[in-house]
């Protein structure tokens, strides 16, 4: 096959891409936001068969890309990775326990016509669904593998990974981006924080550098009400104090990093640039951002690949 589907379902989002093979280059893409939380809704006001149903919705996007570009996608590998292997996904499936090869040879995969699942991992305390996926894709650009080194995937559950001697040996979950829409949509701190600002602006920068600062030094509970303070004192604008906010749960989360192994970064164009910013205030070297996408498809890729030898 000189293509590929890959899919990335999450608990709140859909996408789909058609992938060249050889390149990776991305040829077309659907999106939806009917996540796995949704379409488990869905599917249990059903009779149908669980892998059915969701073999069903996929096959719909699938359908839209083949009217999209005019041509048949019969028989091509779909490769699913996030929450399409937990147990409100297509088919729940068995944490890989770690160590894994960064290769992606010892992953836990199954497959359902020209569906192939990729599953979790777990260290025994702590899992993940989707980014294993992704840490293939990156340890495939990075220059060594074997001396040890910290690859950090923000997101709302941010991922902390150990890499050592060509495995992931361990990881820690953040709740980085969950805690920050519960602080700025759902709480005291709602009124005193507005989402429109620039962080280009430099009074922005130095608002999250700010945070940033707190967040890895102050006690995070304490931390957390100065952002009301800063509204009430009108010490800062709302739109800056979006920013300090941002900063002070991602210093909270960093101050885990700040010694020890070299870090790469792999994330989004909205995470790398406050997450590139903190850790230059942090004084944490980074050596290397990747594309988080880029590196799903890479890791989705090399994992089909080790299926057909």
């Amino acid at each position: 096959m000189d293509r590929f589907l890959s899919c990335d379902w999450g608990t709140s989002s859909f996408r789909l891409r058609l992938v060249d093979a050889d390149s990776l280059r991305v040829i077309a893409e659907e999106k939806s936001s009917t996540g796995i939380a949704e379409t488990f809704q869905q599917w249990q006001q059903t009779a149908s068969s669980r892998e059915q149903f969701y073999a069903a919705v996929i096959n719909r996007h699938v359908a839209a890309m083949e009217t999209q570009l005019n041509i048949s996608l019969a028989k091509i590998p779909v490769i699913l990775s996030g929450m399409a292997s937990s147990s409100i996904g297509m088919k729940e499936l068995p944490y890989k326990t770690l160590p894994f090869q960064l290769d992606g040879s010892d992953l836990s995969v199954q497959t359902a016509g020209n569906m192939i699942i990729i599953s979790g991992a777990t260290t025994g305390q702590d899992v993940m669904r989707g980014e294993e996926t992704k840490i293939v894709g990156c340890a495939a650009l990075l220059p060594d593998t074997h001396r040890e080194q910290l690859l950090i995937l923000p997101g709302t559950h941010a991922k902390h990974v150990t890499i050592r001697g060509g495995q992931a040996k361990d990881f820690r979950t953040f709740m980085t981006g969950e805690f920050f829409e519960l602080l700025s949509a759902r709480s005291v701190l709602t009124a005193s924080v507005k989402g429109d600002g620039n962080f280009n602006e430099q009074a922005s920068r130095r608002a999250f550098e700010a945070g940033v600062e707190a967040g890895g030094s102050v006690n995070l509970l304490h931390a957390a009400f100065l952002v009301r303070t800063n509204d009430v004192l009108k010490k800062m604008p709302p739109q800056e104090n979006y920013f300090y906010l941002s900063g002070l749960l991602i210093g909270a989360e960093l101050r885990e990093a700040q010694a020890g192994a070299p870090v790469y970064l792999a994330g989004g164009p909205q995470h790398l640039p406050l997450y590139t910013a903190a850790c230059e205030t942090l004084h944490i070297a980074v050596e290397g951002r990747i594309d988080a996408d880029e590196a799903l498809v890479r890791g989705q890729h090399i994992v089909w690949t080790h299926l057909q030898r």
